[in-house]
């Protein structure tokens, strides 16, 4: 499956934003030896050769952009709300099981219930849309808040990653 996920770097250029975006990109699918692939494969928007990711999967979006501007807080707020509406759809999940299975049917995984667990407590991959420039998954409003009042030339890059 495909999904855009969003590295929030520090950079003065936007060359040095997109440079450092591919960096967190390059640790999130293993491509650094000391990290752990959490998705297959990324592709950011300014690569024009692919016919099935980025652009041609997602159309045009900006390679980078300052987070104080209008593209940069559209990003932020599409990959917020992506977290959010996907730990919120987890959460309901462990909820329902919890209140509907037995202690067994959960040990047992029935309909996935510890599939959903282990969702809700993610620290990246397919829950988690927003990272920091160490590869960090922002996991909770407060530490994105953090993040924002804390950096400075702060961007966001995109990337189409497959998992």
């Amino acid at each position: 499956m495909h999904m855009v996920i969003y590295a929030l770097v520090e950079a003065s250029t936007h060359d040095d934003a997109l440079a450092t975006g591919k960096s967190v990109f390059d640790r999130l699918v293993g491509a650094d030896p000391h990290a752990g692939a959490v998705f297959d494969y990324y592709v950011t928007f300014d690569e024009e050769d692919t016919s099935v990711a980025g652009k041609a999967r997602w159309g045009e979006l900006p390679t980078a952009a300052p987070v104080d501007s209008d593209d940069g807080e559209d990003l932020l707020e599409r990959g917020w709300e992506a977290t959010k509406e996907e730990f919120e759809r987890n959460l309901d999940r462990v909820k329902e099981a919890i209140e509907e299975l037995s202690d067994e049917d959960i040990m047992r995984d029935e309909d996935l219930a510890r599939h959903a667990f282990q969702k809700v407590g993610a620290y990246d991959g397919p829950t988690i849309f927003l990272y920091t420039e160490h590869g960090t998954g922002i996991r909770h409003r407060g530490q994105l808040d953090r993040l924002l009042e804390e950096s400075e030339g702060l961007w966001i890059v995109p990337a189409d990653v497959h998992f």
